[in-house]
């Protein structure tokens, strides 16, 4: 009888982990299959620059926006139905963006998916909480995991594979990554764990985040820095660089910046649970943001592209330990209040310090100083670190 209840355990934990990390490239596949096709789009659509921004930039928006109303949805109808409704929007919108040959119809869709990202984000956490609740860092390294093989694929893929499939029809694009977000959904519709009502789908009402609770704050910041550090230097690196006449080092320095997140995923599936509450991975990896930054600022070259990759190393480790802070550090039934909160003020730091960035490089006509800010972000995230320890953290 043991033995069968320790392979039914087994079973149950191992479908749940191929979950999550199938839920976590769902969360990029249809994000990063626009920035590929970008010169297709701007071209065909004839659009301005200006343009150009917004729809990229719409994403990280909804990331902050719809977060709170994804805890509204978790609350009412439970973590599960609210991951298959996350994961239906997503591939719906996604699929469709490309249906009509106008920009605000694509903006619109674009919102839809961003939305269905956001839902599902917020979703991901409790997740962890309710299918895995004894290996919740682990389990957070997964689906991360996921999440960054889904960044990967779609900007790897998309026009040495599937373009050519489509014809080269970047509207049919969409939709071929569309398709795995929806297969996805429904193999989480047949085989997710069913949450016990204590802990998943009647796990009470509140949905609200406490915008009193320091910890919000404390997270949500976190987060943020490393939101901020991220989508800055993917911002500024190509333009930082071009004015240094050093153009041909863009993509190797963007490519470094995203492959160098896969080392520290696979590190952390490791060495997440050890590293749960320690201090000094947040220490560290904000001192590696500063002179990485520094470095990309002072140096040239394949040192940019080497202080890229550490960037990107230190950014995954950092998105990975504390994705799994709110599931650690809220009662069950505040863990989707808490992410929404936490996912809201991260991606509003997202927006805003590449903005900050922007007007320090206009007002002091000085280009190196667009990383001033980036670089007073890792130092944020190494003030912030010893805040972990003192909140107790929530058995399970």
């Amino acid at each position: 009888m043991n033995d069968h209840t320790d392979a039914s355990k087994r079973v149950h934990v191992l479908t749940s982990l191929c979950l999550l990390w199938l839920l976590g490239t769902a969360l990029r596949f249809t994000i990063l299959a626009v920035p590929p096709v970008i010169p297709l789009i701007h071209d065909e659509m004839k659009l301005s620059e200006t343009q150009v921004g917004i729809l990229t930039g719409l994403p990280s928006m909804l990331f902050a926006i719809a977060a709170v109303p994804g805890s509204l949805l978790i609350a009412r109808i439970g973590i599960n139905a609210a991951l298959v409704v996350g994961i239906a929007i997503t591939a719906v919108g996604g699929a469709l963006r490309g249906a009509l040959p106008d920009i605000t119809w694509l903006y619109s869709m674009t919102v839809v998916t961003g939305a269905g990202v956001a839902i599902m984000q917020v979703a991901m956490p409790p997740t962890v909480r309710v299918w895995v609740p004894q290996r919740i860092g682990f389990a957070t390294a997964v689906y991360t995991n996921g999440l960054l093989i889904g960044e990967i694929l779609p900007v790897g893929l998309m026009l040495p594979l599937i373009l050519p499939m489509v014809e080269g029809k970047w509207q049919w694009g969409f939709v071929v990554w569309s398709a795995p977000v929806a297969v996805i959904g429904i193999a989480v519709v047949i085989f997710a764990p069913r949450p016990r009502p204590a802990n998943g789908t009647q796990s009470g009402r509140r949905w609200w985040p406490d915008w009193n609770n320091s910890l919000i704050w404390r997270l949500g910041l976190m987060l943020g820095s490393v939101n901020a550090i991220y989508f800055g230097i993917n911002a500024f690196i190509p333009d930082y660089l071009k004015s240094n006449g050093e153009d041909g080092w863009i993509s190797a320095a963007l490519s470094a910046l995203n492959v160098g997140q896969l080392p520290a995923s696979i590190i952390l599936l490791a060495v997440a649970g050890r590293l749960e509450r320690k201090i000094w991975p947040y220490v560290v990896c904000g001192l590696i943001f500063i002179v990485a930054t520094a470095g990309i600022v002072f140096g040239s070259g394949a040192l940019v592209v080497g202080a890229a990759a550490l960037q990107g190393f230190a950014a995954a480790s950092i998105l990975i330990l504390v994705l799994a802070l709110p599931p650690l550090l809220s009662p069950p039934e505040d863990v989707h209040r808490v992410t929404a909160a936490m996912f809201t003020i991260s991606y509003s730091c997202a927006v805003l310090i590449p903005v900050i960035s922007g007007l320090a490089w206009d007002t002091s006509g000085i280009a190196g100083m667009a990383f001033l800010p980036i670089a007073l972000c890792g130092l944020l995230l190494i003030i912030l670190a010893p805040a972990i320890n003192h909140i107790p953290r929530i058995e399970s």
